[in-house]
């Protein structure tokens, strides 16, 4: 008799960069194919590395103007300085370098020893997750409620019936005493996610709504 097929998860990668294989590339460049070696699927990803001053990092070029790919470059160590469009940047190790335009003409060479420089590429199709608007607008809801607003109408606009979006709307709401509003997003919220009920609770947030019958009766769990 014949089981049912479970398909299993594809189980993590780990590897230390010094692991993947080290290829020359263009010029002096030094390549790492980190995609390759992964098997990542979702975007590029590769690493380059330069032992001496004045090696490249990141090889001189433009994106595929068909396939549109942006680029975001991180220099995990050393120094590197980029030329983007005839301009250039110094980024010392810890310093991000997103180039949206894929015309755009970009060189990068070590400035120190030992210098490495991670990339990620891919079309700009991504959209953030709910969580990113929900953080932001949390993290200064007390100090700029206006700002905090704002950033929760632009993330209801890619994700309108984000539970965490309208819990958070909830709670700026209710701070701010505007009782119906606060109720409103917050049925909705619990609409999608049930369990919401028990973060109101608990949440301080709320406390102008504590003897408000609407809300007692949309956070009794049965």
């Amino acid at each position: 008799m014949g089981g049912i097929m479970v398909s299993m998860p594809d189980p993590p990668k780990v590897l230390k960069l010094d692991e993947i294989d080290a290829l020359p590339g263009p010029g002096t460049l030094t390549w790492r194919p980190v995609r390759h070696a992964l098997g990542i699927r979702a975007f590029g990803c590769n690493a380059y590395t330069a032992q001496t001053v004045g090696a490249d990092v990141v090889e001189p070029h433009t994106e595929d103007p068909e396939l549109g790919h942006q680029e975001l470059y991180f220099v995990a160590s050393g120094h590197a300085v980029f030329t983007i469009d005839d301009q250039r940047y110094h980024a010392p190790a810890g310093t991000y370098v997103f180039i949206p335009d894929p015309s755009s003409h970009r060189h990068a060479v070590a400035s120190e020893p030992d210098t490495t420089v991670l990339s990620f590429g891919g079309p700009p199709t991504f959209t953030p997750s709910a969580w990113e608007w929900a953080f932001r607008a949390a993290a200064i809801r007390g100090s700029d409620p206006e700002a905090a607003r704002a950033i929760l109408d632009q993330g209801l606009v890619s994700h309108p019936e984000s539970p965490s979006l309208l819990y958070e709307l909830a709670c700026l709401d209710s701070i701010g005493g505007q009782n119906e509003d606060a109720l409103a997003a917050l049925a909705r919220a619990i609409a999608v996610k049930p369990e919401i009920r028990a973060w109101a609770q608990e949440d301080e947030d709320f406390e102008a709504l504590r003897a408000d019958p609407d809300f007692l009766a949309m956070i009794t769990t049965d």
